[in-house]
């Protein structure tokens, strides 16, 4: 008998906790607009050491060490390493009126020495009268156009003055060696981007030299070809 009541409490089913109902993302419909929008917070924090953007590349919290007194907290966002160059033609090339044979051996020197990223951006400015060498020698670029006395600098010192680049860039790449660009490396540098000057050895403003924390010179590498 007692086999039996035994056998039949075994056939009985099982009673299953009810399951809630949930939404595409895996929450319980139940849950309140407020409690989903602090998990999602959360949930973004505790991954916020794997994100990726929409391309499916690992984005890098970037801290460019330059001291404490040189690496403001504000310099610290999420986004990919980019370098801008800024290229003042004439001064690389070592003459007012570059030749197309000038422009290009400046770019092949210079691309040994930095070499250019997927995601870097050129800035090449000259007088209206070397325009067309420096595009044709220098290709995939912006180009920047102003004639006069430092027209050139003074074209590339209006994008580092009022196109937030310590905003959107981690590394400078000054190529020339003026020192119109001394108080604006100086800045960058205070704001945690990493600054590089490309010059020939007798066109660098020791001003500059001082400020940058990379002086390269392209003559030195011509040499060393």
């Amino acid at each position: 008998m007692r086999s039996r009541t035994l056998a039949a409490a075994l056939a009985v089913p099982a009673v299953l906790a009810p399951v809630a109902a949930r939404d595409a993302r895996g929450w319980p419909l139940s849950r309140t607009l407020e409690e989903r929008e602090a998990s999602s917070c959360a949930r973004g924090m505790e991954d916020s050491g794997h994100r990726e953007d929409r391309e499916g590349r690992r984005l890098i919290p970037e801290v460019i060490s330059g001291g404490r007194s040189r690496q403001p907290a504000a310099a610290k966002r999420w986004f990919p390493a980019r370098r801008l160059h800024l290229v003042d033609i004439e001064n690389l090339a070592g003459g007012s009126l570059p030749s197309l044979r000038q422009v290009r051996q400046a770019q092949g020197l210079y691309a040994d020495c930095l070499g250019f990223g997927a995601m870097d951006q050129v800035e090449v400015a000259s007088s209206h009268l070397t325009l067309l060498n420096a595009a044709l020698g220098w290709p995939q670029a912006r180009y920047r156009v102003r004639s006069g006395p430092d027209g050139a600098d003074l074209a590339l010192l209006d994008v580092l003055r009022h196109e937030n680049v310590a905003t959107r860039f981690t590394h400078v790449a000054i190529g020339s060696g003026d020192h119109l660009f001394a108080h604006e490396a100086a800045r960058l540098a205070a704001q945690g981007v990493w600054v590089t000057v490309v010059s020939r050895r007798r066109g660098l403003s020791p001003r500059l030299g001082l400020e940058a924390p990379e002086v390269i010179f392209l003559d030195t590498a011509a040499e060393a070809a």
